[in-house]
């Protein structure tokens, strides 16, 4: 079937009002039938032949609108069921003789008869009239509301877009002693991917990445939550186990069966990172994906419990942050990005690995992170030349 199927929106009146102003339109061609036999029909067979046609034409309707450019495949069958029918009807109940002299008496039957057949067609055509401009105003009216409605929706999603850029890092953040790129690309006018990047210490830094359950605004509402909850943590700890335990009691049982990945860590300025993940991928460490212990994401029942992991971050060394739209980008033939690509290209700058993504075929919010250490000479002229920043 291409595309939506109609049925499925429309208000139930309209399309029995439809359907019933299609038949009394096709019923018309049983009366004219009966004015070109001359009113010689069986009187059974003239109402058969009535009902039979208004009934049809309901079907051909209804599979026309439903099967679209396929309408055929139910359309032939119809047509031949509907000819074999009216054959056999035909066959026996048969057309009077016609005859050569009419006595007064028959000629006012016929008379009659055709008079009848004649009012029948005006009030078949007239019903079906009113049953289509009943339908044609309201279906009007109803699509009148509609994008009034999407109107207002897509100026609701507008603000959300713009309230969800202003929580997002800074473009252009500089950290002493590191490189830091970021690249976010919603599927939509808003998403559910969030990231905050805070100094920590004198010369390191905290990364929070996360996903949230589903797309579109409640994704979007959920990640605001997230977001702000983030902020205030970060406050008080800069501990990445702490930091998603609280962030877990933030959410569980708030917002129904929301949920979240992410992934907390911080990079102390000696290069030691501290890693906490809650469900969310693992970041590659030039190239090679950094192995981390499982753990539920946050919101979940019994999550809450998370295990850090140490690793050193060397200078020259890169490490990469990604949220599942790059390794779900999927191709019109089902083909995923997959995780071995995501390895593969995770040494890349991030808009290179963002744009690789949705070439490939975003189907996903996209999300990348990457932080690299700066050799100590570097390093050295970043911090000279560095601003003071405060957490955002």
């Amino acid at each position: 079937m291409d595309g939506v199927n109609p049925w499925q929106n429309a208000p139930r009146r309209s399309v029995v009002v439809f359907l019933v102003a299609v038949s009394f339109t096709f019923s018309t061609i049983g009366f004219a039938n009966d004015i070109i036999d001359l009113g010689r029909q069986p009187l059974l067979r003239f109402a058969i032949s009535v009902v039979l046609s208004g009934l049809f034409s309901v079907g051909y309707a209804a599979t026309g609108i439903t099967l679209r450019r396929r309408f055929w495949k139910a359309f032939l069958p119809l047509f031949a069921l509907q000819f074999v029918i009216m054959g056999l009807i035909n066959r026996w109940m048969p057309d009077a003789p016609h005859a050569t002299q009419m006595r007064a008496a028959e000629m006012a039957f016929m008379q009659n008869r055709l008079t009848f057949d004649g009012i029948a067609i005006i009030a078949a055509v007239s019903l079906s009239y009113a049953g289509f401009s009943y339908v044609s105003i309201s279906e009007a009216k109803r699509y009148a509301r509609t994008r009034a409605e999407m109107v207002l929706l897509e100026s609701e999603m507008a603000a959300a877009r713009e309230i969800q850029q202003l929580i997002l890092p800074e473009k252009g953040q500089s950290f002493p002693g590191f490189t830091v790129e970021s690249v976010y690309q919603p599927a939509r006018q808003v998403g559910g991917d969030f990231f905050q990047i805070f100094p920590a210490g004198e010369c390191g830094l905290l990364i929070v990445i996360g996903d949230v359950a589903g797309k579109g605004l409640p994704a979007a509402m959920l990640v605001s939550l997230l977001v702000g909850s983030i902020r205030a943590t970060a406050e008080e700890t800069q501990d990445p186990v702490l930091m998603l335990r609280r962030l877990h009691d933030r959410l569980f049982g708030r917002i129904g069966d929301g949920f979240a990945t992410a992934l907390a860590a911080r990079i102390d300025d000696d290069g030691l990172v501290t890693i906490a993940n809650a469900g969310h991928l693992s970041p590659y460490l030039d190239g090679q994906e950094v192995q981390l212990p499982g753990a539920l994401p946050l919101g979940v029942g019994g999550a809450g419990q998370y295990e850090f992991t140490s690793f050193q971050l060397r200078p020259g060394s890169r490490l990469t942050f990604y949220s599942d739209g790059v390794v779900e980008a999927q191709q019109p033939d089902g083909e995923l990005f997959g995780f071995d690509r995501a390895r593969t290209i995770s040494t890349q700058p991030a808009a290179a690995i963002v744009e690789a993504a949705v070439r490939f075929g975003q189907s996903d919010d996209i999300t990348v992170v990457t932080i690299e250490r700066l050799p100590a000479s570097e390093s050295s002229d970043t911090a000279r030349n560095a601003p003071m920043l405060a957490p955002a």
